[in-house]
């Protein structure tokens, strides 16, 4: 069979126009990123973390990335703390328990001249099922997301 030079060159050549192939498709038919444009607003994505017992959330549109660390769980409050890579001019958080219902957002506190450090105490949420909302303003760009509050309580497998 590897006598025949045509079945040779063939099982050569064919991986390489499938590489090809693939790429070029991806160039040709992908979306080319964007930069955020002043006064639109862009909806953040919240990573896996958010939805584990981790105590960390991280939420982000491209390049634009926060994230959200439950610093103290008590049995009536919750304390969250934002870390985020550019400077935000404003931070607007709530908690709700049912994805329908519309609360008054709390104003999240800055906590360095820089704006990339945020705090907030908030009421605990009720379930592990509970939505966390924000609203982040940044250059005069809206950035809004929302995920569920089940990283607030921060659990390992690991026992000391």
């Amino acid at each position: 069979m590897f006598k025949n030079k045509h079945i040779t060159i063939a099982l050569l050549v064919a991986p390489i126009l499938s590489l090809i192939a693939y790429f070029g498709t991806d160039m040709a038919l992908s979306e080319k990123p964007q930069a955020a444009k002043e006064g639109e607003s862009y909806k953040l994505v919240g990573k896996s973390n958010c939805r584990y017992t981790s105590g960390l959330c991280d939420m982000e549109n491209g390049d634009f990335k926060v994230k959200f660390r439950s610093e103290k769980l008590t049995k009536d409050s919750l304390e969250l703390s934002l870390n985020a890579a550019y400077p935000l001019e404003g931070v607007k958080i709530s908690v709700v328990d049912d994805q329908a219902q519309n609360t008054q957002p709390f104003e999240m506190t800055r906590a360095d001249n820089a704006g990339q450090n945020w705090t907030i105490t908030l009421p605990k949420p009720a379930t592990e099922e509970s939505w966390l909302r924000v609203a982040i303003q940044s250059e005069g760009t809206l950035y809004y997301g929302e995920t569920q509050t089940a990283f607030v309580k921060y659990e390992t497998l690991f026992t000391e």
